[in-house]
């Protein structure tokens, strides 16, 4: 049998071009359509070809190295740096450039508001495309790693212990110092005692700021690398990130809007993140859906009142809890008088309003009732007899939960996991986003932006092919 062998010193009377390092399917080219349809003014980048001074590289080729590295798992700017060396795509999508890995983390860095933007124009072309329909959107979240450790995590109780160990260690060195001088002034291990009680009063010094600005702006705790980053609780345990939410249309699962709060649950985004939703959209879904995790009554009557469809399931739904004997479904609610029933008959009567928790309180109306009761300590051990708890917008509650359990809400809500968990997945297990590389706020946002835009070109690329789309995007 013969064997090809390959022969590197073999002579080209007429070497290649750039042009054709890539086959004519090869995903990249959709790469490169996409940026080019992109309009830099929209997404914040003065575009100046006559601009003076040393010349920079062309912004758009500089978006597509980012978008296109992130699509494929490559983040690092030293990683994106070797690749247009090394990688005949990141060649030919480069068209030869060779931008050095300190020019890619600036221009990631001071273009991070137009990297924000890529997402929105993103929405655009699939609905375009006919690939987003916004009738159905699903609402998640997802905790992602900041670039801080959450050793660097100060609170105020943090911040007075290390005080007080610190000045501990401060007396010991003082108490040191001084015993040297009565012995030997000129030991030289006074110098090393005289270093370390400067290191130890720069640490106080820096503690005490710390602990000032967390009772200034009434923080609970706060990252000193990361000062935007919140303390998040994951499968790997607690750690300093930021909550990442994401909304996707039911039709083919694509991202419609993409955000970065840093929350430690998802109680208050439904509302707000649907409605950026509808921004990028540019009119209002039929049903809105999200789990459990979403259930505040007060984000999903915001969205109630828009005639949207909540499909949102209450706690006791999401668990399945069968009822107990004592528990408040089993307390009448006589609404003319404002009044519960509780299962022996007797009154609890409107007490007062919570405020905080947009609760009405509702008490017995003779406490020695409940410990005359045989049911003392199974329906309540308070001394003060049962309470009962009925949320202001009781009524808006049932009718969500009743909404729910319709056949049609069902069918819905087992689309879920499908549609608005898979993107997760993906960029969490294909690309290997364990944490995000930039710090802040706005580059939290910018790169979950990019990560979800490259999910969407991902999904065009699977829908339509790479020939067709990159004739559409060029259209």
């Amino acid at each position: 049998m013969a064997y090809r062998h390959g022969d590197r010193n073999q002579m080209q009377l007429l070497p290649p071009s750039i042009e054709e390092y890539v086959a004519s399917d090869d995903p990249v080219r959709a790469y490169n359509a996409f940026v080019d349809s992109l309009s830099l003014a929209e997404l914040g980048i003065i575009w100046d070809e006559h601009k003076v001074g040393n010349s920079e590289y062309e912004p758009k080729a500089m978006i597509k190295l980012l978008v296109y590295g992130y699509s494929y798992g490559l983040r690092s700017s030293r990683k994106l740096e070797m690749a247009t060396y090394h990688n005949l795509a990141f060649i030919w999508l480069m068209g030869g450039l060779k931008p050095d890995h300190k020019t890619i983390a600036r221009f990631r860095k001071n273009n991070r508001n137009a990297l924000k933007n890529i997402l929105k124009q993103c929405v655009r072309l699939c609905i375009k495309l006919s690939l987003i329909e916004g009738n159905t959107l699903f609402v998640d979240g997802s905790k992602i790693r900041a670039n801080a450790s959450i050793r660097n995590t100060w609170t105020p109780d943090k911040c007075e212990r290390y005080l007080k160990k610190v000045d501990r260690h401060i007396e010991s060195i003082l108490a040191e110092c001084d015993a040297i001088d009565e012995q030997e002034q000129d030991n030289p291990s006074l110098v090393k005692l005289k270093e370390e009680l400067q290191d130890k009063e720069h640490l106080k010094s820096r503690v005490q700021d710390i602990l000032k600005e967390l009772k200034e702006q009434e923080r609970v705790s706060i990252n000193t690398t990361d000062p935007d980053c919140v303390k998040v609780k994951g499968r790997q345990g607690i750690h300093a990130g930021y909550n990442g939410q994401i909304v996707v249309d039911e039709k083919h699962g694509l991202i419609v809007h993409s955000d970065v709060v840093n929350e430690s649950n998802d109680l208050n985004q439904f509302a707000h993140q649907i409605e950026q939703a509808h921004q990028s959209l540019g009119h209002n879904c039929t049903n809105a859906c999200a789990d459990a995790g979403y259930s505040d009554i007060q984000e999903l009557k915001k969205v109630d009142c828009q005639h949207i469809t909540v499909i949102v399931p209450s706690q006791k739904q999401a668990h399945d809890r069968p009822a107990k004997p004592f528990d408040k479904e089993q307390f009448r609610y006589d609404e003319p008088n404002d009044r519960y029933i509780c299962p022996q008959g007797h009154l609890l009567s409107y007490t007062f309003l919570d405020k905080h928790r947009n609760h009405k309180v509702y008490q017995i109306t003779d406490k020695s009732l409940c410990l005359k009761c045989p049911y003392f300590g199974l329906c309540t051990k308070a001394k003060y007899g049962r309470r009962i708890r009925h949320l202001v917008d009781e009524d808006l509650k049932l009718k969500l939960q009743h909404q729910f359990n319709q056949e049609s809400s069902q069918a819905i809500y087992k689309l879920r996991k499908e549609k608005v968990e898979l993107p997760f997945g993906h960029i969490k297990r294909n690309l290997g986003v364990t944490s995000f590389l930039l710090r802040g706020l706005e580059g939290v946002k910018a790169e979950m932006s990019l990560l979800a835009s490259c999910f969407d070109i991902t999904r065009m690329i699977n829908l339509v092919g790479v020939p067709l789309l990159v004739v559409k995007l060029m259209s």
